[in-house]
């Protein structure tokens, strides 16, 4: 797949409180890519959104109590085309009914090619999955904020690079929130700072939807994979502070193995020089 030629939108979600009887204005960016070598026919749809598992597989076809937004927005331009290096602007409006639902509610605005045939240099724009913008909304009224950090996991031993840290955060409440998730690596012996780079915060926001539990992993990148490191994971979440500190040893099996054949190499060795020198011994 030629992956110079995708499309882009932005932003890639919205963020937005809304009370009941409200008209919402807003819009997207497309963008056809300057290196694309045909058009794009584009074309907007709505869908609801949710979330399954743990590992938040993306759900863009199943309605609920909390998708009940999709049905409420509407799209002025839902169609068009883009020569290459054009944009689009796609207006969207959200009518909020008198008597919505308190609480989250989330949808997806997902552009896909307008002509099912085509692929558009290479590129299957028919996968909506990979182009979807999503709308998480918090609708006035009755909220319930509450969630828990249950795991902040760093392991202290593995094998290969890239290291990876993980988090279980679980959400009892009616609306969506954000945990912000710090980073930082160390040399274990010099205390010298590995990650974050300057200009790099380190924290990522993952947003964890009502009435769920999200399993969040994060890979420790540009690491050798022999060395000795100090990481460090802090969560910020519903106004509690949780970090965990660990001391991680990543060592390759080739080493480990060849640590090994080596010591028993060298305790070969002693024990077959401490066999001739008793030899000689009995000899005298």
């Amino acid at each position: 797949m030629d992956t110079t030629n995708i499309f882009t939108v932005t932003p890639m979600s919205f963020n937005v409180s809304l009370d009941s009887g409200e008209i919402y204005e807003d819009k997207l960016i497309i963008a056809n890519p300057a290196n694309a070598t045909e058009n794009f026919n584009y074309k907007v749809e709505i869908s609801p959104y949710a979330v399954v598992g743990e590992e938040y597989t993306a759900n863009f076809s199943d309605d609920s109590s909390r998708s009940q937004i999709a049905e409420w927005i509407v799209v002025e331009n839902p169609t068009g085309v883009l020569k290459p290096n054009e944009t689009a602007e796609i207006k969207f409006k959200i009518k909020v009914p008198e008597y919505a639902p308190s609480g989250g509610q989330y949808a997806a605005l997902l552009i896909s090619s307008n002509n099912e045939n085509s692929t558009n240099s290479g590129v299957a724009v028919n996968n909506v999955f990979e182009m979807a913008s999503i709308i998480y909304a918090n609708i006035g009224g009755e909220t319930v904020r509450s969630g828990e950090v249950k795991e902040n996991n760093i392991p202290g031993f593995v094998t290969s690079a890239p290291i990876t840290v993980s988090a279980m955060l679980t959400n009892e409440g009616n609306v969506h929130e954000v945990a912000r998730i710090g980073l930082e690596v160390k040399n274990f012996f010099s205390s010298q700072l590995i990650y974050p780079q300057p200009g790099d915060s380190g924290i990522i926001n993952e947003v964890i939807m009502p009435e769920s539990t999200r399993f969040v992993t994060r890979d420790i990148t540009g690491i050798s994979s022999l060395g000795v490191y100090e990481v460090t994971q802090t969560i910020n979440y519903l106004g509690q502070n949780h970090q965990i500190t660990q001391t991680v040893v990543s060592c390759p099996i080739w080493f480990m193995a060849l640590s090994i054949i080596t010591i028993i190499a060298i305790i070969l060795a002693i024990v077959t020089r401490v066999k001739k020198h008793h030899l000689k011994r009995k000899v005298f």
